[in-house]
């Protein structure tokens, strides 16, 4: 299954399973890709190793239409203020309306399609296990290799995010891994394939 981009990038989901596993909702949070293309062990895996192509390309946040994929899903918040949540709101926008990028429609339609029991999405750089939904449990197994704290909010206003969208509306246990970017990426290999090992049929 694949989509493309407003830019002509393609974006990929690979393997089959209960676990999807989201790389790069922004553009300028790259870990995630290198992490999955260097682990790609699918056996109960489904990977979206790059969600965001075209904002890697443009090296920005946001997509390719200046939206913050993780604020435009269609949850019941969408759209509410997010300038408390960063020095430049625009790299927050939500999009025109709820569901509008062609990145957030595709988690949506792998979302219905395999209904996966379990969603990591891996972000930076706050060195937190984040999770929505009933996913504590699964949060403390995360922060026990990783090390991070776990933690039920992020701190500042999400409307319209993912974790809103599947974890607290759909009770899809949700993790967002927020990794250290300051951390040679090269260290985290280790850890965060421990924790895809957590998951592996």
């Amino acid at each position: 299954m694949n989509r493309t981009t407003k830019l002509g990038n393609k974006i990929e989901l690979i393997g089959e399973g209960k676990t999807l596993i989201i790389g790069v909702f922004h553009g300028d949070e790259p870990q995630g890709k290198f992490l999955i293309e260097k682990y790609m062990k699918t056996n109960g895996l489904m990977f979206i190793p790059c969600l965001n192509p075209d904002g890697i390309q443009l090296g920005r946040r946001t997509n390719a239409n200046g939206v913050d994929l993780n604020r435009n899903f269609p949850t019941k918040n969408w759209g509410e203020d997010t300038s408390l949540a960063g020095d430049n709101p625009s790299d927050y926008f939500g999009g025109a309306s709820a569901g509008s990028e062609i990145e957030t429609q595709f988690v949506i339609d792998v979302i219905e399609k395999y209904k996966p029991e379990l969603i990591i999405t891996l972000h930076a750089p706050y060195k937190v296990v984040n999770y929505d939904g009933p996913a504590r449990e699964i949060a403390e197994k995360i922060s026990e290799i990783i090390k991070y704290p776990v933690e039920a909010s992020i701190g500042y206003p999400t409307p319209g995010s993912f974790g809103t969208y599947a974890g607290v509306e759909r009770q899809i246990p949700t993790i967002t891994l927020e990794l250290d970017e300051t951390c040679p990426i090269e260290n985290l290999i280790e850890p965060v394939h421990k924790i895809f090992d957590l998951f592996l049929c």
